[in-house]
């Protein structure tokens, strides 16, 4: 298979209801690297954390394996979440400053996915979408232990309700996924404003008509229907390099 090549396209918006967008987006192509961050609502400075998190990130340079890449990241996220929870024990008691993150990197056709929080990651191939994060929300938990059916899911009066987030506790566990790319697939990275006012089908067909350009229609579909929280997404399509010549990727992030 040929050497891949990444094209992404990014929005943000505040939303209909609130006044403050705490949601950052991050798209390096050049090194393969897309994030999405939602500061947490109704706590103190979501903004800072979310902003913390994308600046941290865009300062990453990429390194000579998929492990030391994926490596870097990992740190550069527990760092940010060791000073945000510092921070947060400055000012008033109960002050959490957080943020949930997904981070999509790209290594010799390979990626890597590591996340905390509600915000998601989707791979559309072959116009079957398939969500690569598992949320770590109060949803999700009852969803795992039957209390809950998925159906019912969007009607859940918690369903704002997160089990992890950085900068929330001393130790911060990511989630990692990881897999081989293929040309033609497509990646979203998206916060909840995004998945709370669409289902995953219509998301779906979105992506398999207008590729990276769904992201305008999306975006339109959410304020269309009064999007209540801020709405953020990254898409990312991989294809075949012009670079015909160069070896084939042999390793991902192993």
């Amino acid at each position: 298979m040929p050497p891949l090549t990444f094209e992404s396209a990014a929005r943000s918006h505040v939303g209909c209801v609130r006044k403050l967008n705490e949601d950052r987006v991050l798209s390096r192509p050049d090194v393969g690297l897309w994030a999405v961050a939602d500061g947490m609502g109704g706590h103190q400075a979501g903004d800072l954390a979310s902003g913390m998190l994308v600046d941290t990130l865009a300062a990453i340079e990429l390194l000579g394996s998929g492990y030391a890449f994926l490596e870097d990241v990992q740190e550069s996220v527990q760092r940010v979440n060791r000073t945000l929870v510092a921070h947060a024990r400055l000012s008033r008691p109960g002050t959490v400053i957080g943020s949930t993150l997904v981070v999509l990197l790209a290594y010799e056709g390979h990626f890597a996915c590591l996340w905390a929080g509600d915000s998601r990651a989707y791979r559309l191939r072959g116009g079957r979408m398939e969500q690569i994060t598992r949320d770590h929300s109060m949803v999700q938990e009852l969803i795992d232990s039957g209390a809950l059916q998925r159906a019912d899911a969007p009607g859940y009066g918690r369903s704002n309700v997160i089990t992890r987030a950085v900068g929330v506790n001393d130790r911060l566990a990511l989630d990692v996924a990881s897999g081989p790319i293929e040309r033609g697939d497509l990646f979203l990275l998206c916060s909840d404003g995004l998945t709370g006012m669409m289902s995953d089908h219509e998301i779906a067909l979105a992506l398999a008509r207008d590729g990276i350009g769904a992201v305008d229609p999306l975006l339109v579909t959410t304020l269309e229907r009064r999007a209540k929280d801020n709405v953020s997404m990254v898409i990312v399509s991989a294809s075949d390099s012009p670079d015909k010549t160069a070896d084939p990727p042999v390793r991902g992030f192993g």
